[in-house]
């Protein structure tokens, strides 16, 4: 056990690898002043989310599954620990989708129009095909009440790059607009849960 503590202890102190294309994320952790490589995750992340649903897995622990399975996905090739995230959005305990384009982007924002829904995020960290570490939490979102006006107008002003975000908003740029109220870790919003990742990092410090 001290022996992988130790080498968890180096390698924190070193640049990790990120499994994630996510310019939000990588923002994120950018600004936080961490530094670290990136690499796009090399598993199907849709067909790893239809074999669990399809084995009953809770869906409010898909997120936590996903982010295990990306950071595997790129475990193995590499000494370096793996950190791997994700995020789902879950309507009326229903999961919801990416919007493939700007006109499923509406139905999607007139269904979440005025209602809550949650948010769940969650990290992995994986060492040499191996998990070490992983965090899930989940806040909750309220949009304003929207008409097909307001609905069009906001489309029009973030264009096709609101296409990678789960929900259609993005908080960290035009989503106040459209939004009423979070609740819970705004981080988590993002899609990452920054603050539980910087204490494990802080904790390898000691």
């Amino acid at each position: 056990m001290f022996i992988t503590t130790m080498v968890v202890h180096m390698k924190m102190r070193k640049k990790f690898l990120l499994a994630s294309s996510s310019a939000s994320r990588y923002n994120l952790l950018r600004a936080a002043g961490l530094k670290f490589n990136t690499k796009k995750p090399q598993c199907d992340e849709e067909n790893i989310k239809a074999k669990l649903l399809n084995k009953k897995t809770n869906i409010t622990n898909l997120a936590k599954h996903l982010a295990k399975e990306k950071a595997l996905s790129v475990s193995g090739e590499t000494s370096d620990l793996v950190v791997g995230s994700d995020t789902i959005i879950i309507f009326q305990n229903t999961l919801i989708s990416k919007a493939k384009n700007l006109i499923e982007a509406k139905k999607k924002l007139q269904k979440l129009s005025g209602k809550k829904h949650k948010i769940i995020s969650a990290v992995s960290v994986c060492h040499k095909n191996s998990q070490i570490w992983c965090n899930q939490q989940q806040s909750t979102i309220t949009l304003k009440k929207l008409n097909n006006h307001d609905i069009d107008e906001y489309l029009k002003n973030t264009g096709n790059q609101i296409l990678s975000s789960v929900g259609c908003y993005q908080a960290e740029k035009l989503g106040p607009q459209i939004i009423k109220s979070i609740k819970g870790d705004f981080f988590n919003v993002l899609g990452f849960p920054l603050f539980p990742f910087l204490h494990f990092l802080s904790s390898m410090e000691k």
